[in-house]
């Protein structure tokens, strides 16, 4: 026991919680937290035009955009270095949605940290997490928030993406002036596809699935189930 460091004294290890509720869920939101940061935040993206103007016939002319989404920075290339003869200005995407897509993928990289922290203690000192019922207790209000806070990450990052959607699509034509000018035609080629971002949302409803059900869990380890079972079986 002498040439025990320490620090490590009170670690015993047990892998075994991953077969119990808590330590499965708590894989899987560590899992899916990874998948969520990683289809939004590593998104890049572009929108493409076909435009003739003067002196210039069927140019494509590209806008490149990604994550965080400040749409409002981004501009279309210019069609030539004459810029249509002077009829074509600096054209930007609408939009900045990047207060959704930050929060929800600093979320996800916060419960990516947590679920790791969370594995340490359950894993090495799941005893002293039941010794002390502080712990449980905390485990049990990060869990709630949490949940809320995917909930609320989640819904307001599908609803900037269904915008982005709109942003970037087929609708921008008639808002550019430049298209508008004489002997000026636009036409919308493409957008790059958005399938990834997609994919994000739905992991983000998943965690807010798994951190909505994993409160069951974690109360069953707090003192205030155990009282409330003595209390129900009490006379």
């Amino acid at each position: 026991a002498a040439l025990v460091p320490p620090r490590m004294a009170g670690l015993r290890v047990d892998f075994g919680l991953f077969l119990e509720p808590l330590g499965f869920i708590k894989v899987l939101e560590w899992i899916f937290s990874i998948f969520a940061f990683a289809t939004c935040g590593g998104f890049q993206g572009e929108t493409t035009l076909l435009v003739s103007c003067k002196g210039v016939v069927n140019k494509t002319v590209t806008a490149a955009f990604a994550y965080p989404f400040r749409l409002n920075t981004v501009v279309f290339s210019a069609p030539d270095a004459k810029r249509c003869g002077g009829t074509w200005t600096d054209v930007y995407l609408v939009g900045n949605f990047s207060s959704s897509a930050q929060f929800f993928v600093t979320l996800a990289v916060l419960v990516f940290l947590y679920c790791i922290a969370a594995l340490v203690v359950y894993i090495g000192y799941k005893h002293v997490y039941q010794q002390n019922s502080k712990f449980p207790l905390t485990d049990l209000a990060v869990t709630v928030i949490t949940a809320f806070l995917w909930m609320i990450g989640t819904f307001a990052w599908a609803k900037a993406l269904a915008d982005i959607k709109m942003s970037t699509g087929a609708s921008i034509i008639p808002g550019i002036e430049s298209c508008e000018a004489p002997g000026t035609t636009c036409h919308f080629v493409s957008v790059t596809s958005m399938g990834t971002l997609n994919v994000s949302v739905v992991f983000g409803l998943l965690n807010m699935v798994l951190w909505g059900g994993n409160v069951w869990f974690v109360y069953k380890d707090t003192n205030l189930h155990n009282q409330s079972n003595r209390v129900s079986q009490s006379p």
